[in-house]
């Protein structure tokens, strides 16, 4: 059961061009509730396979682990295709995981794109179906692991401000596009 006021951490990525090749930074945000509590930050690897070990290790060696109740990751995948294994990365770190997207995730099109054109396609696309459908949730679209669907509804409503997105998540993406490009830029 989660308490009124869950402290979370919300992962995204930093924009980068289409031709980058090489590392993505990954911004995390610890949040108690919508109360912003610090800021970590790593590097994966641009259609790698480092995001789950990355986000484990981010998590596990952060100063906030002892105080959190779940882990969130806008969408399912960071720096292109570097797909997180979710309920790997959820046994690994023993917090539910959720993955929150605004819009429903075109699973042919990720599918096809991931066995024509990324390097470990199949492997990346098998953690995809693994982690299960997307489910409408919250205005949003969730996977999930470690969580059941009302306690993952009560995880959205007390980390999200204004809008729809958990506040962690909204912060992550905002300090990823500052870093990275100079200034933030449009919306998660």
């Amino acid at each position: 059961m989660l308490p009124r006021i869950p402290h979370v951490i919300g992962f995204d990525d930093a924009p980068f061009e289409r031709s980058h090749r090489g590392d993505v930074m990954l911004v995390g945000i610890a949040c108690a509730g919508t109360r912003l509590e610090g800021v970590l930050s790593s590097r994966i690897r641009r259609d790698g396979a480092n995001a789950t070990r990355a986000v484990i290790e981010r998590v596990e060696h952060s100063r906030f682990r002892p105080q959190l109740h779940a882990v969130l990751l806008q969408g399912i995948a960071f720096g292109g295709f570097n797909v997180v294994d979710i309920h790997g990365l959820a046994a690994a770190v023993g917090l539910p995981v959720l993955v929150v997207c605004r819009h429903e995730p075109d699973r042919d099109r990720i599918r096809q794109t991931l066995l024509s054109h990324v390097a470990g396609g199949a492997r990346k696309w098998r953690l995809i179906e693994q982690a299960g459908p997307s489910e409408p949730l919250g205005g949003l679209w969730v996977q999930r692991a470690g969580i059941d669907l009302s306690q993952a509804a009560h995880l959205l409503s007390a980390t999200t401000g204004r809008g729809k997105l958990p506040e962690a998540l909204r912060l992550a993406h905002l300090v990823a596009g500052g870093v990275t490009m100079g200034e933030s830029q449009s919306r998660p």
